[in-house]
């Protein structure tokens, strides 16, 4: 990222998959890609290589950031059911509109399409809800109550070695909690 004064400074994406159940992360990486679309593929093969012991993963549900076609695509084919946020959400639904019943499925095989339907389900809608009450606060405590809000480390290999030390330390804190709950 351009710096005042001249020159570049690094700058970084760290990415985290969040359980919705156990609010562990799962998947962690870092890239230097300004936008969260390129980080949909690298997830899905982090999300592949997990111990089968760990559970299987269902759907990747995230914000408008990562939507694209080649994403739902690539989710699709990864086994995963994508509810990729089409467009910002707004956050006062009219109550009409909240509790209409489903509209029919579309008769039609293109996969944006249909996850678009599904984002407008009861169903697709209360899953997707899950994400604002998962990763979010996970971000949040990360952030603010664990004090971490920028890398400490130079390079790009340094910085996934430090994200990875501080999503290990949010998963041993969260292990504790659900431990003694």
């Amino acid at each position: 990222m351009p710096v005042s004064g001249g020159g570049f400074e690094q700058s970084y994406n760290a990415q985290a998959g969040v359980d919705t159940e156990t609010m562990m992360v799962v998947t962690r990486h870092v890239s230097q890609a300004c936008n969260d679309k390129r980080e949909v593929v690298p997830t899905l093969e982090q999300i592949v290589a997990l111990p089968a012991v760990l559970g299987e993963v269902h759907t990747l549900i995230t914000d408008n950031g990562f939507f694209s076609q080649t994403n739902v695509i690539a989710c699709r084919d990864a086994g995963v059911e994508p509810l990729l946020a089409l467009k910002r959400e707004s956050h006062h639904v009219p109550v009409l509109e909240r509790f209409a019943p489903d509209a029919p499925a579309p008769q039609t095989k293109d996969p944006v399409v249909q996850m678009a339907h599904r984002l407008g389900t009861q169903a697709g809608r209360a899953l997707y809800s899950l994400r604002k009450q998962t990763v979010e606060p996970v971000f949040g405590i990360i952030k603010r109550v664990m004090g971490w809000r920028q890398m400490s480390m130079r390079g790009l290999v340094h910085a996934q070695g430090e994200w990875s030390l501080v999503t290990m330390a949010w998963n041993i804190k969260r292990m504790h909690v659900l431990r003694t709950a």
